[in-house]
């Protein structure tokens, strides 16, 4: 189906020619992780970093081929959709602490990229825009946040025409011009987390998806080929996991989020559309997100907005939503578009944790569509909890993960009541 489609703008201008072999064998290891996305890949770096390095990493296609090598390629801050949601299950001195490692994603992606030479085409410079005055004194409360937590960045609150010193077009009242945050080729970011990876000694299997997973005093994962034996287990499939863990399938729902890729642009063209060349993202409930690659494309995805559904033709779909923004593209051919599926979960927040009864077998999930950025965040704090534990795993685990009743049978029917939920409660919050 297109929208499962692989072929993207990340993997037509992937630089890193790395792939891993099929598991044909039985093997051991203190940690084996079943997903090759950004959560698996950079907890088992996390883990390696530490010492463990003994793990293995089951990725059932290849690497990045989920969500990681999908999306938008935004470096944000933030690590859930509305840090408010989870302020009764952590109390105020936890909600702090969430406050403070939200702002770290950007800050760990620089420096990995910096400490294993990871070409990724990263870049700053990123505009939160607001459409009216409503989700303008939203940004002012989130400029006096960022200014607070990142003093030696340059972030600036604009206005009216201000803004378009920052982003071509003129249908927004304001934006906040944060150029700590950017963005990234995911995909290539991904190879290369990958290849300090097995720098370190664990061990990457592709095309071995998982089959059935044995739970005891030592944890065994069977696939096709082989088996693997291992002290720890971590789930990290997010949109994939097929309900191969019922004790987790049902806290997360999938809905789909759609992008494209237009033509190389001229320069004029691209400083017209992003003076900045940074990335771009409204704070609407279901927002539209854009940005500039290294190759002069414009990048552009959404997701529908009430009704859950894929369009016909993802092309036509995203390029209308576009030309809303600008129009002066009316023109510019369209070379890709793809889309797939995102794990949400009830409260739009990461789930972490272990499975009922063991302690042993752990989990990450529910990134709602927010995880570039977050996924780097949320796996130091797993890997925290993986070995020998921390006060930060502790309150992010305890943060309660809602089973959502029906997936199999009304996904559509309860993603549609989702978002109409989330439009009607951003009148509350100031997002709409």
């Amino acid at each position: 189906m297109r929208r499962l489609d692989a072929r993207n703008y990340y993997s037509a201008t992937r630089k890193y020619d790395l792939s891993f072999p099929r598991l044909t064998d039985d093997v051991d290891c203190d940690v084996v992780v079943i997903g090759g996305g950004f959560s698996g890949i950079n907890t088992a770096l996390e883990l390696a970093e530490a010492g463990i390095t003994n793990t293995v990493v089951l990725e059932a296609r290849h690497l990045g081929y989920g969500g990681t090598g999908r999306n938008g390629g935004q470096v944000m801050a933030g690590i859930g959709h509305d840090l408010g949601k989870v302020k009764k299950h952590v109390g105020p001195e936890g909600l702090e602490t969430l406050f403070r490692i939200s702002n770290m994603g950007a800050g760990v992606i620089r420096e990995r990229v910096a400490k294993y030479g990871i070409d990724a085409d990263l870049s700053h410079g990123y505009g939160y825009l607001a459409y009216n005055r409503r989700q303008l004194d939203t940004l002012r409360g989130w400029f006096d946040e960022f200014r607070a937590a990142e003093p030696d960045v340059e972030i600036e609150l604009l206005e009216g025409r201000q803004v378009q010193t920052i982003v071509g077009t003129d249908v927004y009242a304001g934006a906040i011009k944060h150029m700590g945050n950017g963005h990234v080729h995911s995909l290539n970011l991904l190879l290369g987390e990958a290849k300090a990876l097995v720098g370190h000694g664990a061990r990457i299997f592709e095309n071995s998806p998982a089959i059935a997973v044995e739970y005891g005093p030592r944890i065994t994962v069977r696939t096709n080929g082989g088996t693997v034996t291992a002290g720890k287990l971590l789930w990290a499939c997010d949109g994939f996991l097929n309900r191969l863990e019922p004790a987790i399938a049902s806290r997360t729902v999938n809905t789909f989020a759609f992008q494209m890729a237009t033509e190389p642009l001229p320069d004029d063209l691209i400083r017209r559309i992003s003076p900045i060349r940074g990335a771009y993202s409204d704070i609407r409930p279901v927002i539209d997100y854009f940005r500039v690659t290294r190759e002069n494309r414009f990048l552009f995805g959404a997701a529908t907005r009430l009704l859950d559904h894929v369009p016909s033709d993802l092309a036509a779909w995203n390029r209308n939503l576009m030309l809303k923004i600008f129009p002066y593209l009316k023109d510019v051919r369209i070379d890709m578009a793809w889309g797939g599926p995102m794990a949400c979960s009830a409260n739009l927040f990461p789930q972490i944790g272990t499975l009922p009864g063991r302690p042993d077998a752990f989990y990450v999930q529910g990134y709602s569509g927010f995880g570039v950025t977050p996924s780097h965040i949320v796996s130091k704090v797993l890997a925290e909890g993986m070995s020998e534990g921390s006060a930060r795993y502790d309150l992010m685990a305890q943060i309660p993960h809602v089973s959502i009743v029906g997936t199999d049978q009304a996904r559509a029917a309860i993603t549609t009541a989702g978002k109409c939920w989330h439009q009607l409660s951003g009148y509350f919050n100031g997002r709409r």
